[in-house]
């Protein structure tokens, strides 16, 4: 459940970007009343500023991806819920993902031992995917932050 509220600070804090705030700007006391602790707003922070740092796009280009939009097909349709594939669009359509992106997700799911996957899987799917947890035994990709950390 940690990966999935990270998800949604990261949601959140890249909403804030689109409407032209700074990060700077973003009142942490209103996530914290929002029930997230100090840790997980604390590792979204550190996953956009890594994103930020490293000089890669937290937003994909418009330009770059098509504006077609995917539909599932009948075998995907009975795993994949309605409410679980209409938050990976709007993962998609708030930039963190493209349309390679979704497919990559829907073959990982088809291929998973998934009977259902409903929106709180597909949010740990997405966590997964976005987060690279299966490669976190590499340190220099450590997004978790101990509790003492900070960020400046």
């Amino acid at each position: 459940m940690l990966y999935e509220k990270i998800i949604e600070i990261i949601v959140y804090l890249l909403s804030e970007l689109k409407n032209n705030k700074q990060l700077t700007d973003v009142d942490m006391n209103k996530l914290e009343n929002l029930g997230y602790t100090a840790n997980e707003i604390n590792t979204a922070f550190s996953w956009v500023y890594s994103k930020i740092y490293a000089g890669e796009k937290i937003f994909i280009d418009k330009k770059s991806d098509t504006r077609s939009q995917r539909f599932l097909h009948d075998a995907e349709q009975s795993v994949i819920s309605p409410e679980s594939y209409g938050y990976l669009i709007q993962i998609k359509e708030l930039g963190l993902i493209n349309n390679m992106d979704i497919d990559l997700i829907i073959d990982k799911i088809m291929v998973s031992s998934y009977n259902r996957v409903d929106k709180e899987d597909m949010k740990m799917i997405i966590a997964t995917y976005l987060l690279d947890i299966e490669d976190m035994t590499d340190t220099n990709s450590r997004m978790m932050i101990n509790t003492k950390d900070t960020i400046h």
